[in-house]
């Protein structure tokens, strides 16, 4: 039996699959499926609401993070956070800079111990059990690479002897685009490349949890289109993916549910739209208008977000829409934009600007 050592673990050849699921039944951990099916076909559109969707029906959350605390000397990098991911979801991690995202990461993958508090991946814990952890858990992270000399065919070949059933080498290099440049050496690959045959790395061992950091970062538009593609298709078959960002677009396209988190605590979590908050008119204007008037005609609050953006705390409807309209007509204005809720990228900064508040008071 060979054993490779590295620092992402201990990955044992000779594990045998069931062996392991007894390992995993042990500690209370019991799934319908023993694995994701990568046979099967995905759900159609693949959408987050879809009653179809394939899924393994488990105990516990693909992903538990319960009062977690990491300090480094007095300096608390992560302090309190509780987050969950299911399997069949796609949860995303945002938040600036420092906020603690990646020392969550690193816990939940066992590269760290908590503080205090804890982290549970399959239901099990990421230190003690690590290698177990390994077996089904697919990680990109920033800090990752690949020897310069070695190819993306080259890796995934040599990566795949690691794993007890890998997926085909083949199939990855065509599902990530990687055909024309799988025999290239990493140090000639594009950045985005680079990113995808890292994510192809990260599926190689049919993980049941994808953990992605900045999976989109140097990825041309094609590229992005491919992996979100991949990901919602891994949710589709039963894989919890949980992603952080800093690109909010690519958050609001694919997640099902968001995570904020800023000096080191969560300070938002939710659907979009329940982050979005209450429903209203948000209208950029082409001119200044007078508010005052605009909210005796709505019957209803309207502010200013600025000199050409007007907020009415109403719901859309034709009617109020008219009135906006033929107000601002009448004003010597138009309408540049109309908008039923605040855009992800609104909320975010409100939210991250509040806990910074908090933080100075």
């Amino acid at each position: 039996m060979l054993e490779v050592q590295s620092d992402d673990g201990v990955h044992d050849l000779g594990r045998d699959a069931a062996t392991s699921q007894r390992r995993l039944d042990g500690v209370g951990f019991a799934s319908e499926l023993s694995e994701v099916d990568h046979d099967a076909k995905p759900t159609e559109a693949g959408s987050a609401g879809s009653a179809n969707r394939l899924v393994s029906k488990v105990v516990s959350n693909a992903i538990d993070v319960n009062a977690l605390r990491v300090t480094f000397a007095d300096l608390a990098a992560v302090d309190d956070v509780s987050l969950s991911v299911a399997y069949g979801e796609v949860v995303s991690l945002l938040g600036p800079n420092g906020a603690g995202k990646t020392t969550t990461v690193e816990t939940l993958l066992g590269f760290r111990s908590p503080t205090s508090g804890s982290v549970r991946v399959h239901g099990l814990d990421p230190v003690r059990d690590h290698d177990e952890v390994v077996v089904r858990t697919g990680a990109l992270l920033q800090r990752g690479g690949v020897w310069f000399p070695m190819t993306p065919r080259q890796v995934l070949e040599l990566t795949s002897t690691y794993y007890h059933a890998p997926r085909d080498t083949g199939e990855l290099l065509e599902l990530l685009d990687l055909g024309q440049c799988a025999r290239t050496p990493w140090r000639r690959l594009s950045g985005g490349e680079q990113q995808r045959t890292l994510l192809a790395l990260a599926l190689l061992g049919r993980p049941r949890v994808l953990v992605l950091d900045e999976p989109t970062t140097s990825v041309d538009p094609q590229g992005r289109q491919v992996i979100r593609s991949i990901i919602a298709r891994e949710r589709d078959r039963g894989c919890a993916v949980l992603i952080t960002t800093h690109e909010l677009d690519e958050a609001e396209r694919q997640a099902d549910r968001l995570v904020i988190m800023n000096h080191g605590r969560v300070v938002a979590g939710g659907t979009l739209d329940e982050l979005a908050g209450s429903p209203e008119l948000i209208v950029d204007v082409s001119s200044p208008v007078d508010p005052a008037e605009l909210a005796r005609r709505l019957d209803a609050p309207v502010t200013l977000d600025g000199p050409l953006r007007l907020r009415c705390a109403v719901t859309s409807s034709p009617e109020r829409i008219a009135i906006v309209t033929d107000y601002l007509s009448g004003a010597g204005s138009g309408v540049v934009t109309l908008r039923t809720r605040a855009s992800l990228e609104e909320r975010y900064l409100e939210l991250v600007a509040d806990s910074n508040d908090v933080v100075d008071s």
